[in-house]
């Protein structure tokens, strides 16, 4: 009894997995890595950016909230990336 509730849990939790099979991938320096990884990626190094050029214009000290604004940013540019990655961007 024990064998069959711990089969069949291991397959509920098993088929959610499933939907991973099919993660877009893109092939970058001779190995695919995950779309989701390089846009993960490219909107940190984007958040990066805007707080420099926040901090280089002294637009650090008017606008409140930086870490707010510059993660908005980063998901942003993040999504974009993603969206264009998947062609459902124009």
């Amino acid at each position: 009894m024990v064998r069959l509730r711990r089969l069949l849990l291991l397959a509920v939790l098993a088929v959610p997995l499933h939907g991973c099979a099919g993660a877009p991938a893109v092939p970058l320096f001779g190995a695919y890595f995950p779309l989701w990884l390089l846009s993960a990626l490219v909107g940190i190094a984007g958040a990066l950016v805007a707080w420099r050029i926040f901090v280089t214009t002294g637009w650090a000290e008017t606008v409140r909230w930086q870490l707010l604004v510059n993660t908005a940013i980063g998901l942003m540019i993040a999504e974009i990336i993603w969206l264009i990655g998947t062609g459902h961007f124009p």
